[in-house]
């Protein structure tokens, strides 16, 4: 990224900072601040920049100094609390708990255009929402949810319940919304049809669905290309097709000895995975088992996009479109230099803008020189 760039970049952090855009000066503090570490990540020409971290603010008033005073690229606290969270190592700090955090990212869940993955990331984030509230025992009002000013949502638990919860326990949490480890036997070892169980046999069932509406000779080879499955067996499964369904609905059990249903379901049978995560939320792993993580603090900036990371309370979470809600930054024209041709939606249009130097809204400018998408115009 060139000089220039980066003081513009800086320039109008510094503005959101110091309260002077759409936003600016809404404070969204976490629970028990003076437990909290700090990090931050600061623009730099530096590809190698750390973060400077282990740093503690008593209250709100130290904290917004901070940020108008150095103008971070991005800015995290710790899920975790500490008795010394200023200490220089983890040791030191006495963890004393955490907030239990889910984190949905686009990257990990489909490829595509920027508003595309945005937009499918948020029926993850429902499907999520709906497991906590509707199986696991979380009310909603335990939620709270952010746009990661990025490209997909976080939801933080802080709810003292579950603050002392293992790193294991919360893998068994994200491994249930996951869908990770489901066995054959135990999703059909009951006629319930609720939770994982009945997601699980609404697979099966669209599975042989598919199955039975294939050309019947492209059936047979699917059925005989399953592990250990003969050209016989194929055919004879393929014949029952009907009634087979029809035991999945009505005594689903029966189906736990077949051969070809438990080489449908066989973890390396990459068509049933995929229709079984669909009904996954996939969350990342990782976020959730790490009892020490920082996240990004709501209300800052994200300093790969520029958008605000946006707490959203559930009852707008319908109507919440980040590339309006999020952007702080207005339509003021500002040159810019592009290095291939970019469509992108924001503030309600969408945007052409071909390779080379043009003007764009200063919103769509900050966006695309964080990304590194553009430089500012006439930038050397």
């Amino acid at each position: 990224m060139k000089p220039a760039t980066l003081e513009f970049l800086k320039k109008r952090f510094s503005a959101y900072y110091n309260g002077d855009l759409k936003g600016a000066g809404a404070v969204f503090l976490p629970t028990s601040m003076p437990q909290r570490e700090w990090g931050f990540l600061f623009f730099s020409e530096s590809v190698k920049a750390g973060m400077r971290r282990h740093l503690t603010f008593p209250d709100e008033t130290d904290l917004s100094t901070y940020l108008k005073t150095m103008t971070p690229a991005h800015v995290y606290y710790s899920t975790a609390y500490y008795a010394h969270p200023s200490a220089a190592t983890m040791q030191e700090k006495e963890w004393l708990g955490a907030d239990l955090i889910f984190d949905l990212d686009a990257d990990h869940i489909v490829r595509g255009s920027y508003d595309m993955m945005l937009s499918r990331v948020k029926d993850e984030l429902y499907k999520l929402i709906d497991m906590l509230t509707g199986e696991l025992g979380f009310a909603k009002s335990d939620l709270r949810i952010n746009f990661s000013g990025g490209r997909g949502y976080h939801i933080h638990i802080p709810t003292i319940a579950v603050r002392s919860f293992s790193s294991a326990e919360r893998r068994e949490l994200v491994n249930y919304v996951s869908g990770t480890g489901l066995s054959l036997d135990a999703m059909l070892s009951s006629p319930k049809s609720t939770g994982w169980q009945g997601r699980y046999r609404t697979a099966l069932a669209s599975e042989l669905e598919r199955i039975q509406k294939l050309e019947p000779l492209a059936a047979r080879e699917y059925l005989a290309g399953l592990s250990g499955i003969s050209e016989r067996t194929a055919d004879s499964f393929y014949k029952n097709l009907a009634e087979l369904r029809g035991k999945l609905l009505a005594n689903p059990e029966s189906l736990k000895d077949n051969k070809v249903i438990r080489a449908l379901t066989a973890p390396e049978n990459a068509v049933f995975k995929e229709a079984v995560l669909s009904h996954a939320a996939q969350a990342d792993e990782p976020v959730t088992t790490d009892i020490k993580r920082l996240i990004r603090h709501p209300g800052s900036l994200h300093g790969g996009s520029g958008m605000r990371v946006t707490p959203i309370p559930l009852e707008d979470l319908d109507d919440f479109d980040p590339l309006i809600d999020a952007v702080v930054f207005g339509e003021e024209p500002v040159t810019v230099t592009t290095r291939f041709p970019v469509t992108m939606p924001m503030l309600g249009n969408t945007y052409e803008v071909a390779a080379g130097t043009s003007k764009v809204p200063e919103a769509l400018a900050v966006f695309l020189c964080a990304r590194g998408i553009a430089e500012l115009g006439g930038a050397e």
